[in-house]
Formats: structure tokens, sequence, C-alpha cells
């Protein structure tokens, strides 16, 4: 294992890559905001830095990355392709198009961006991603917002089971069934939203206030806590070196089991999350 992570755990993926217990996410971040905010990131300790090309910022992350000296291989760079790609030979297109953004000349993790099942086309673009790994043009491969019955489709289809599934999770958008598939199969999941995008009034409500007071920490920590104690890796989002610093400090304390159910307990009070059979792009 690298011992260049040193302050934030690593996850061992099904394909033997490593990945950080917890990353920044970059959307809706533009160019120049997404790349002061990775390099705000990348000194405070980040090294998972999310992106996609739908979010419009990867040549920003680039050069964000570029201002700062840490090394190429510390760190872990994921992005997501879009639906005009779900073939074998687009994957290869997307992945080429992704890195010259980038500057770079391989990805750590790259995923679907939405099923898109309307297209039917997901287990092409998987079989693409496939062949990228075979290849070494990336250390990882996966899913985002993929349901069982899709994930069980690819892996039929190839007997390659996705590192990662990148799914909406949080407090108030629990899917135990999906948990425990991915468990079973050994598919990280990985958190986007993992604070509730700001609405609901989750940060203010009483089991994430009592969480936080009783270990002296934010209500946003003791959420991003709480995804880690599910075995979630989070990927939140700021641009605020303050908050930044604030969201990578949450592997010193611990909540009890008893907090962690007061806050599964939110699951359901809110708005329904986005629906991977109807949405995509």
């Amino acid at each position: 294992m690298p011992d260049n992570y040193a302050s934030v755990p690593l996850r061992e993926l099904n394909n033997g890559a490593f990945m950080p217990s917890i990353g920044l996410g970059t959307w809706p971040l533009d160019d120049i905001q997404a790349g002061a905010a990775v390099a705000h990131a990348l000194d405070a300790g980040y090294r998972l830095i999310d992106t996609a090309e739908n979010y419009g910022n990867e040549e920003g992350i680039g050069e964000g990355i570029g201002s700062t000296s840490v090394p190429r291989e510390e760190l872990f760079i994921t992005s997501k392709f879009n639906v005009q790609w779900h073939s074998v030979q687009g994957v290869q297109d997307a992945w080429e198009n992704s890195c010259k953004r980038l500057g770079m000349e391989y990805l750590d993790l790259f995923l679907i961006h939405w099923p898109n099942p309307q297209e039917g086309n997901y287990v092409q673009a998987w079989e693409g991603l496939v062949k990228l790994l075979k290849r070494g043009r990336v250390r990882a491969i996966g899913t985002s917002n993929f349901t069982v019955g899709q994930l069980q489709e690819l892996m039929d289809a190839t007997g390659v089971v996705p590192d990662v599934n990148q799914v909406q999770h949080s407090p108030f958008w629990l899917n135990d069934e999906r948990l425990a598939f991915h468990a079973k199969h050994g598919i990280l999941t990985e958190g986007w939203a993992p604070l509730g995008r700001g609405k609901h009034d989750l940060l203010s409500s009483a089991p994430v206030l009592a969480a936080a007071e009783d270990h002296r920490v934010t209500p946003a920590q003791a959420v991003l806590r709480w995804q880690i104690e599910r075995g979630v890796v989070p990927i939140p989002k700021t641009s605020s070196p303050e908050r930044l610093a604030e969201n990578l400090d949450v592997f010193t304390f611990n909540l009890s089991p008893e907090e962690i159910k007061a806050i599964d307990a939110l699951d359901g009070t809110a708005d329904e999350p986005a629906d991977p059979m109807s949405f995509g792009h």
C-alpha cells in the first residue's frame, strides 16, 4: 500500500487500485472555480478529485493540479463520460478527450455517468471500459447511478465486477438493497451529494446536531463521518479553504451505533433522489 496518504485511509478496489476514503466533488464549479478549489484541496491533503465531462471543468482541474507540486502518482483522478460515448470505441474516444482536457496520460477511475436505459447501450459502454482497464489506460473502472439490476447485467455480460458505483447517498436517501449488493460483490459505494445538496435542512436536523455537539465537530463533519462509518466514500463539494480542511478532518472520532441509527432515521423524509431510470446525460 502506498504511504503517501497517511492522513486519509485508503480503500482497496476490486481490480487492485487503492482509493482515498474521502474526496473532492467539483460540480457545479466552472474551470476557474474548480482549478482554485483543487489547488486548495491538494494543499489541504486531498488526493481524490472527482469530475466529469458534463461538468465542463476538466481543463480547470488539470490546471489546478499543475499549479501544485503534488506528484501525479499520489493522485486519484476520476472522470465520467456522457451517453453519446456508450459504445466500445466511444469509450476510447471519451477517455482520450478527458485525458487531453485534464492534461494527463491516464485516469485513475473512469465511470459511466448515467445508465440512460432508454438508449440501451450501457453494456457496450462497460465493454469499452473493460478494454481500457486491460490495456492499462485506467487503474479502475465503474459506474455512476446504476441500479442493482443494471450492475448485474454488466457483470453477467463481461464477468468483470465494477470497482465503484457512485450514487446519490445521504441520510435522506438510503438504499440498503443497493448497499448490500455492493458489499456482496466488493463494489465500493461512492456518495455524491453526501451533505444533501444543501437542501431540506439536513445540517440542522436534530440527530445531526446532537452528534456534532457530542463530538465537538461541525454538522457537516458529523454527516461525513456517518457516510464513512456506513462504508461509503463521500465526495463533498466546496470551494472554501476552511470547509475543505474541515471536511477532510473526519478520521479522529467515531459515531456511536445509537448516533448512526438516529441519523439513519432521516431516510425518506425529503424529496426523492434523482431517478436513474428517467434522468441522465
